[in-house]
């Protein structure tokens, strides 16, 4: 993984990271945009990549904008509205056809950056704010989707679980944000939104493939325009490495399945030298198949319909989550709580062990085929400040010990424990 070495620049407020390679057929562009989760700010600031798709001023009805990527020869766009830590981001992808394979009279990846660059600083604009109508329109869009949230009631209790467990933090807002906030999110008041955002974060744009820093940064510097100002930070995330006293939540909903979610602070986080041990212990627990939650919980016990772990590296937070019949509620508990306590005895076996490395080495590797990947895994070491490289993470989880993950376990503390149940008498 050695080859995976991106180039880094600076155009105006944006950080640029390029990797030059020849192993793609497409150019792979992602812009991250980080702001601090305020709960004051946090729906309107997901509500703006929503709008920007609608329009822009030079392009200002959707269906042409739409055409513009049909132009370039059926170019992706698509966006997500994500936390980590303390931070809110939005990131776009564009995902283009390398000009060398087709036959275009201009650069395709040149297009496709100043395509991006108009949908996020230049948005269609009327009267001095965003139009009435793409706000309206994606306002509604957006209650969708966070209706969807609690719809689906395994996201939905896992976001609650989060919620519980980090109460009074930043890290317990949804990044869609709150239904509530809707309906007083006007075009105005959205756009004074969007002026604090182009202003205030932070901007990380990635490219891949068969290009330079060279050749990427006067195009960017033209597609680009962005107030003047300074790169800014992320919000700091605070990693607790120890749990208050246990919080226990039953929420009543009309469900037929039960869902049964702990949280656990563990202390460890992505830059820590002991974050590939954890990595370890997940899988062990309940990230895979062969994962303890999976065979003793769902299996043997048959207990839950579901049973899986799952860490969160910017915050220090391990969950676990299990579908369960609702009268099975103490039991399946008691028995999750068992597999925690056996690897904090150091019940694992070498076989455990082995198949969780084999699985966590194959991910790692499997990175290689994906310039998305790529990107991702280096921007989440540049969040975190670390400076491990895909290779190093592959030699530091193989020479995780049995003792490594007894260790990492002796600091896994239970937080919360949250259960969406029916609304019967218990």
């Amino acid at each position: 993984m050695s080859s995976n070495t991106f180039e880094r620049g600076r155009v105006n407020r944006i950080r640029l990271h390029v990797l030059p390679t020849t192993r793609f057929k497409t150019f792979a562009i992602t812009l991250y945009a980080g702001i601090p989760l305020e709960e004051d700010q946090v729906t309107s600031t997901a509500l703006l990549p929503f709008v920007f798709r609608r329009g822009t001023n030079q392009t200002p009805e959707t269906i042409a904008l739409r055409e513009q990527l049909d132009d370039l020869y059926g170019a992706g766009f698509g966006f997500d509205v994500f936390k980590r830590g303390n931070n809110q981001f939005i990131q776009f992808r564009m995902d283009v056809i390398n000009d060398a394979f087709v036959q275009s009279k201009e650069s395709l990846l040149a297009a496709s950056l100043r395509y991006l660059g108009e949908v996020v600083t230049d948005p269609l604009l009327e009267n001095g704010h965003f139009a009435s109508k793409y706000v309206q329109a994606e306002r509604d869009t957006l209650r969708k989707r966070l209706e969807a949230i609690i719809n689906d009631k395994i996201r939905y209790a896992a976001e609650r679980c989060t919620e519980v467990m980090c109460e009074g933090d930043p890290y317990r807002l949804h990044a869609l944000g709150n239904r509530a906030d809707l309906p007083n999110i006007s075009a105005e008041s959205l756009y004074e939104r969007y002026h604090q955002w182009i202003n205030e974060a932070v901007f990380d744009l990635y490219i891949a493939g068969d290009t330079t820093l060279a050749e990427v940064e006067p195009i960017v510097a033209e597609a680009f325009k962005l107030p003047d100002g300074d790169i800014g930070t992320f919000a700091s995330t605070d990693v607790r490495t120890t749990a208050r006293d246990v919080k226990t939540v039953v929420e009543k909903m009309e469900v037929k399945q039960g869902k049964l979610n702990l949280g656990f602070r563990t202390g460890i986080s992505y830059g820590d030298d002991q974050y590939p041990a954890l990595l370890v212990y997940n899988g062990v627990l309940g990230a895979y198949p062969h994962s303890k939650l999976f065979i003793n919980v769902r299996e043997k016990a048959s207990l839950a319909y579901y049973a899986s772990s799952r860490i969160d590296g910017h915050k220090g937070l391990l969950t676990i989550q299990s579908g369960i019949e609702i009268d099975k509620y103490e039991r399946a508990l008691a028995i999750i709580q068992e597999q925690i306590a056996d690897i904090q005895a150091g019940k694992i076996s070498e076989l455990e062990i082995n198949q969780t490395k084999a699985m966590l080495v194959n991910h790692v590797r499997e990175m290689q085929d994906s310039a998305y990947e790529l990107i991702a895994y280096d921007f989440n070491a540049l969040f975190s400040g670390s400076a491990r490289t895909g290779e190093e993470l592959i030699e530091q989880i193989q020479s995780v010990t049995a003792d490594d993950i007894v260790r990492v376990a002796g600091g896994v503390q239970l937080d919360t424990v949250y259960f969406l149940r029916d609304r019967k008498e218990a």
